[in-house]
């Protein structure tokens, strides 16, 4: 893997991962205005339980060494878990501001995927 290559990947999986992190923990926190965000698209408050979990999780899946096919889960959550919110904000009429978290998450995501180095990789052998 060349040296770029690594160093693209490293900087966008600490981003990713501080902000799936910090949006993870906000959630479980269930803090007023992350409740009137969910209740405003039209989400039950106990949803940020479940993505809050899931996100931090996946942190850890991403970052820890080895099991790539739970690498490839996690990112594949990550990518649904931003690409749904971004359409739940275009949905309800959110202003670009509210959109960008999600869009930046979901282009981390995508970048980090991309540059992963070989033995982060899931490989498939013909059976």
């Amino acid at each position: 893997m060349k040296k770029r290559n690594k160093i693209i990947y490293w900087i966008a999986t600490i981003w990713l991962s501080l902000g799936m992190l910090s949006t993870g923990i906000v959630q479980l926190l269930k803090t007023e205005e992350e409740v009137d965000m969910m209740t405003r698209l039209g989400y039950p408050g106990y949803i940020l339980t479940i993505i809050g979990v899931w996100k931090i999780l996946g942190v850890v899946a991403v970052l820890i060494p080895k099991f790539p096919l739970l690498k490839e889960w996690a990112y594949a959550g990550f990518f649904i878990a931003m690409s749904g919110a971004v359409v739940s904000h275009l949905i309800s009429g959110d202003e670009a501001k509210d959109i960008f978290g999600p869009i930046l998450l979901l282009f981390l995501t995508i970048v980090s995927w991309y540059f992963r180095p070989a033995d982060r990789k899931l490989i498939l052998v013909n059976q």
